[in-house]
């Protein structure tokens, strides 16, 4: 019993028990109805079998009376032998109730010295008539002994099916509590496991229903954290790695300068000025990035026209992309909808044109489209610059990561990082799609207002 209880839990054994409990009830129910229903079933037709037997015995009796005269010499022994047939106790009386004939008790009695008859608990009662007149009556009792031979056969066959029933139903319920309470225990195990730090954990995917929908849940959530630990992990040596180059060039030129092996010059305080703007403008890019995660709890949402917002961020960056040489054009369909943070949104669309004109070449062309694809909203920020790499360009919206095309221009990889962000907190979806020497395509995707 320990071990049928360790395999099924405190919430098994409940289960279990409620199972059980509503088997067991239901089966009594259905027991005491079939007990009912067989003895009232019994009873019913024992009382049609006495009726049919006395109107067949009254009948018979009558047709003696009549050829005998009256009862004097009248033969009796067809009625009595309809009542022996059926086992039945049968009694002929005359009007005063004097016993002329009787059966079921062994030989027949006639003319019982002026005895008259009760009929016992039970009897049926049948009228002889001869004329029009009633001239005696019969009276029929089966018994007891029949209908008692009926029930404990009843008793017996309910007795079993019960028994049969009751055990199915026992094994049905241990089989579903097992079923539901196993996936239940490989869920707990599994989050105990992957609390404790094993991350490969994961819980078995064979659970029926809803269970299985928590199951395949459980999965996704432990993937999703799998993730975040990689990517912190990741951001962190990113973050490492990109403030370190400063850091220890900052520190070699001012050690060299407390120690006194060179002289500062103008140019070398502007080298190390330069490598203090450096570290701050990733210090900086992390605390925008970190600030635009947050985003989603303090976004100010309000009806914003992506026509007009791409026009006015592209005037904004005119002066900018026209000292790289590149030129511009705005398409637009007219007014197109949506709800968003025009700050933020603004922001989004300013750093993908400042990357455009950090990476495209000169003469290359920048177009930014607004239009809509069906319920939703799309701005494009397109160009023919040099395009990017079929291997990078997954990579490319990830925190702190820098292409090969970029190891030559000042940039902290966050740029991207925070567009993803910004769309993302709005409920879109950001797209690149790009190839070497062909241009890249940067498509931001937006619930549209109806």
């Amino acid at each position: 019993m320990r071990d049928a209880e360790k395999g099924v839990g405190h919430l098994g054994r409940r289960l279990l028990l409620a199972f059980v409990l509503v088997a067991v009830s239901s089966v009594l129910v259905l027991v005491a109805a079939a007990l009912i229903g067989v003895d009232r079933g019994v009873h019913a037709a024992q009382q049609g079998d006495r009726e049919q037997l006395a109107l067949a015995a009254a009948a018979a009796a009558a047709d003696s009376y009549q050829q005998a005269g009256g009862w004097d010499g009248a033969e009796l022994s067809r009625s009595l032998a309809i009542g022996d047939a059926a086992s039945a106790r049968l009694s002929i009386v005359d009007t005063d109730g004097t016993v002329l004939a009787g059966s079921g008790s062994g030989n027949p009695a006639r003319g019982n010295g002026g005895q008259t008859d009760s009929g016992g608990q039970g009897a049926v009662t049948a009228d002889v008539i001869v004329d029009g007149a009633r001239v005696g009556t019969v009276r029929v009792n089966l018994g007891g002994n029949s209908g008692t031979r009926i029930l404990d056969v009843a008793w017996m066959w309910i007795a079993v099916a019960a028994l049969v029933a009751l055990a199915v139903a026992i094994a049905a319920s241990w089989f579903v509590t097992r079923r539901l309470v196993r996936p239940i225990r490989s869920m707990t195990e599994a989050a105990r496991s992957f609390g404790a730090g094993d991350r490969k954990v994961r819980a078995a995917g064979d659970a029926p229903g809803e269970l299985g929908d928590l199951a395949d849940a459980f999965n996704d959530m432990a993937d999703a954290v799998v993730r975040s630990d990689t990517e912190r992990r990741n951001l962190t040596a990113d973050v490492a790695h990109e403030l370190r180059t400063p850091l220890a060039a900052l520190q070699a030129g001012l050690e060299e300068l407390r120690d006194g092996f060179i002289e500062p010059t103008p140019a070398g305080l502007a080298g190390l000025h330069d490598q203090s703007l450096r570290l701050g403008r990733v210090v900086a890019d992390l605390a925008e990035l970190s600030a635009v995660e947050t985003a989603a709890l303090t976004l100010d949402l309000a009806p914003v026209d992506l026509a007009a917002l791409a026009a006015d961020a592209l005037s904004r960056a005119e002066p900018q992309l026209r000292a790289a040489g590149l030129a511009t054009e705005l398409e637009s369909v007219g007014p197109v909808w949506v709800r968003a943070d025009a700050d933020r949104l603004h922001q989004a669309v300013g750093n993908l044109l400042a990357n455009t004109a950090r990476f495209c070449r000169k003469g290359d062309t920048v177009t930014l489209r607004a239009m809509t694809d069906g319920g939703d909203a799309v701005l494009t920020v397109a160009d023919t610059g040099p395009g990017i790499p079929a291997e990078e360009l997954p990579h490319i919206f990830d925190r702190l990561w820098r292409g090969r095309a970029a190891e030559q221009i000042a940039g902290s990889g966050i740029g991207l990082a925070l567009v993803r962000e910004i769309v993302t907190s709005h409920g879109g979806t950001v797209h690149a799609a790009s190839a070497s020497g062909e241009g890249t395509v940067i498509s931001l995707r937006l619930p549209r207002l109806p």
